[in-house]
């Protein structure tokens, strides 16, 4: 929902203030449609608003996975697209926001990468992404659990709006979403990491790393030209001490680039001084529009292997969604995947 516009709108028409609050209330925390539903509101303001909609973007193609996953593209009011992805895993249903049109930071081995930047999100735009994937789980009472800012986008390049949005989800007068059950990625955008320290919310940090060693590192994230590992290692040394929250590296399996043994032990040199507050993720790469080979799964095992024998806890990322391009990395706008238009 428009939250500055609808205030403004309130204004105007005199209304007081806890107004604006039953309205939060009836979209992030009951589902509602439309305004005109909202019965605890007077008739006549019903009516003055009836034509407000309470969604910034409108839902245009979705895509189940045979695992769960959805996948549904988006469109803003200026005609951009944008994706989220709704992924169910046991007891959790997570939503994998993006926080931009595109993304500036060309990661070699994103698809997301290929399609440069148009511009941010703002705040609305990010929540009306969980309260969308919300209001279709609650036809099977459920509800999103987790939110991941994972998706299209740097979010430390959005902080401002990706923060705000963060308040919003954990409010408990909207979905309540507890503050560490929401994580935020980076590719290592040193400013923004250390924004977050003071961030009085204790949300999770991912650290998309990827390689272990500046050479590596800057051919496949230019990012790393701009903040190399030694000023990266020490911002994320800095969040850590004054936080005392866990820390996640997020590591890609190319297979032939960066899944070498001898780059297993450089990774767990790296990871080493952040345990117990550690834990790294392994993720299989997924095919998408970029020219990379996967990772065997027993190479990765054997990778697993080098980087748990010194006692730092390591998973290998389940792949949800692949079959409709819904996984890391493949979030490009491709409707070419089976599905359907519209879930809702």
């Amino acid at each position: 929902m428009n939250r500055p516009h609808l205030e403004q709108l309130l204004g105007q028409l005199n209304q007081p203030r806890f107004r604006f609050k039953q309205l939060f209330q009836a979209v992030y925390k009951d589902g509602a449609e439309s305004f005109a539903s909202v019965q605890t509101l007077p008739k006549v303001l019903r009516e003055a608003l009836a034509q407000e909609p309470t969604s910034t973007l409108e839902p245009i193609h979705s895509a189940l996975s045979k695992d769960g996953t959805i996948k549904t593209i988006f469109e803003l009011s200026d005609g951009l697209q944008i994706e989220a992805v709704m992924i169910p895993n046991k007891n959790n249903r997570t939503v994998c926001v993006s926080c931009q049109v595109g993304c500036a930071m060309k990661c070699a081995f994103c698809a997301t990468g290929t399609m440069g930047i148009k511009r941010s999100l703002t705040a609305d735009e990010i929540i009306d992404q969980v309260v969308y994937c919300n209001n279709l789980l609650r036809s099977k009472k459920e509800k999103v659990t987790n939110v991941v800012y994972m998706g299209m986008g740097e979010p430390m390049n959005n902080l401002k709006a990706v923060l705000e949005s963060i308040q919003v989800l954990h409010d408990a007068d909207g979905l309540g979403i507890g503050a560490r059950k929401i994580s935020v990625s980076t590719s290592g955008v040193v400013p923004g990491i250390k924004s977050i320290i003071d961030f009085p919310l204790q949300i999770n940090l991912a650290l998309s790393l990827h390689a272990p060693n500046d050479e590596l590192r800057s051919k496949i994230m230019p990012v790393n030209k701009m903040f190399p590992l030694k000023v990266l290692m020490e911002a994320c040394h800095a969040y850590v001490q004054k936080t005392n929250r866990k820390l996640m590296f997020e590591y890609v399996m190319l297979q032939g680039v960066n899944d070498s043994l001898e780059l297993a032990v450089e990774l767990r040199d790296l990871a080493k001084p952040f345990v117990p507050l550690m834990q790294v993720n392994l993720i299989p790469f997924h095919p998408s529009s970029v020219d990379f080979t996967p990772t065997e799964r027993k190479h990765i095992l054997a990778f697993q292997k080098v980087l748990r024998e010194a006692n730092i806890p390591t998973t290998i990322r389940h792949s949800a969604g692949v079959d409709i391009a819904g996984a890391c990395g493949q979030l490009a706008l491709d409707t070419s995947t089976s599905g359907y238009s519209c879930l809702k």
